[in-house]
């Protein structure tokens, strides 16, 4: 037993399903040199009074102090990394005139590297600060500053997934801010990824290049083709925009007499690596499509405020099997964290549950079984990301990765309100409603630490 990289002891939560919290009451976790969980022993189990006796004076062994607790990390299953330099602005146009008046400009503006890094460097280290763990980054057209985001990632220990965006036709993106040609959109993604599967050999844990077309109205036909083929021959991940908005998915439809989902599905493009952010119209056949395919839906409820012109029936979508994660899409979605983002998805759900306008009956204002619970919520953050990406990761449970956050209750300035007699169920929800990121005490990535705060 003298072999294990780290030993943590402590009471941790993690999700046993998507509606149950497995609490883990002063458990031991025992981490292997590959940042995996390899044992978990109970306070029941025969050798733990023994084991915490023969390694409790050890270096590798963490003890967390009264009032702190553990946290899967988080997973962000959207993120505009580049968009970080205007979060917060904006946020009152319509999604057309948002991107094209605020939006591509920044964007464009990461032909400068150094702007880039500045960036890049910030979000990434902000993301950690809020306990994302694993974030599914769309980038920009420029293939340097992309691979500059996936070595950031790889860096600062936050297991990234980036795409290289893909925006090539003519008609419908702005002349400062696209591919040159359908071609070199094509070259520059293949490169990209062949290049970060180079830099993924020595990075613990793991770096990932993504198909990534922006949506199905900033590309080509070829373009589209091509990604398809590029994500089957490198067996990546994919990532885009699927039925956000009234006008996205009135233009696909008019474009090609069906909806988005199989659109997407006939370039490749749907499959049990992609993750789709929004989907907010998906209509009951393009919800089969998800569901046969694998293909996860990234939900982003404070974005889907902004732009999407609806809610999100997610309740329906993960009652039929879909795979679903939360994603704070920054910078349609102003905050970095998902605890915001889990909070907006409980309050959301109820809200479409209940309705919206007071001048319609009560039996008639909302969509009858909406709602979530805070347990569902954590769920999507954690072990739905995991499985939307088809990575050991989101659960503390044997054979997965070591990442945590580690929440502490009791910090100085900002205690939660946890009194006597509070059970631990209780001290949870207290967690997910109150947390900001002082109480981020340490955040842990396949068994190393990233971010640490003071007290």
């Amino acid at each position: 037993m003298n072999n294990h990289s780290l030993i943590f002891q402590g009471t941790a939560f993690s999700s046993e399903s998507p509606t149950e919290i497995n609490i883990l009451k002063d458990h031991i976790f025992c981490v292997n040199s590959d940042g995996m969980i390899e044992k978990i022993i109970s306070p029941v189990d025969a050798e733990y009074e023994n084991f915490v006796k023969t390694h409790q004076n050890n270096k590798n062994y963490h003890r967390l102090d009264e009032g702190q607790y553990l946290l899967p990390g988080f997973i962000d299953l959207h993120v505009h990394a580049p968009q970080w330099a205007q979060t917060g602005t904006a946020l009152d146009l319509p999604l057309y005139d948002w991107l094209n008046t605020y939006t591509f400009p920044i964007e464009a503006k990461f032909s400068d590297v150094e702007f880039a890094k500045e960036v890049y460097d910030h979000v990434v280290s902000q993301l950690l600060a809020n306990g994302t763990t694993t974030a599914l980054y769309f980038a920009t057209i420029h293939k340097e500053a992309s691979l500059l985001l996936a070595q950031i990632c790889a860096d600062k220990g936050q297991r990234g997934l980036v795409g290289k965006v893909v925006m090539d036709d003519t008609s419908q993106n702005p002349a400062f801010y696209r591919d040159p040609n359908t071609a070199n959109a094509l070259a520059d993604t293949e490169d990209f990824i062949i290049a970060v599967k180079e830099l993924a050999e020595n990075v613990k844990q793991g770096v990932y290049p993504v198909v990534t077309p922006r949506f199905i109205p900033s590309c080509t036909d070829e373009a589209l083709k091509g990604l398809g083929e590029l994500a089957a021959k490198y067996d990546t991940h994919i990532q885009s925009h699927c039925s956000e908005s009234d006008w996205a998915h009135g233009y696909v439809k008019e474009r090609f007499g069906k909806n988005d989902a199989f659109a997407l599905h006939d370039f490749g493009l749907l499959q049990d690596k992609s993750v789709m952010a929004h989907c907010n119209f998906l209509e009951e056949d393009d919800q089969d499509l998800f569901k046969e395919t694998g293909t996860a839906i990234a939900h982003c409820p404070i974005s889907n405020a902004y732009f999407a012109n609806s809610a999100l029936p997610l309740k329906k979508f993960s009652d039929k099997g879909i795979d679903i994660g939360l994603g704070s899409d920054i910078s349609g979605g102003f905050s970095p964290s998902l605890y915001d983002n889990i909070r907006q998805s409980v309050i959301t759900s109820r809200m479409l549950e209940d309705g919206v306008d007071p001048s319609l009956p009560s039996d008639e204002r909302g969509l009858e079984n909406s709602r979530i619970t805070v347990n569902e919520a954590f769920y999507f953050a954690t072990a739905g990301g995991g499985e939307s990406l088809s990575l050991p990761i989101g659960k503390i449970q044997e054979n997965y990765t070591w990442d945590v956050q580690i929440i502490d209750t009791k910090y100085a300035t900002t205690p939660l309100p946890i009194f006597k007699g509070d059970e631990l169920i209780d001290i949870f929800q207290k967690i997910m409603y109150l947390t900001r990121p002082e109480h981020i005490r340490e955040v842990w990535v396949q068994g190393e630490k990233v971010h640490s705060k003071q007290k």
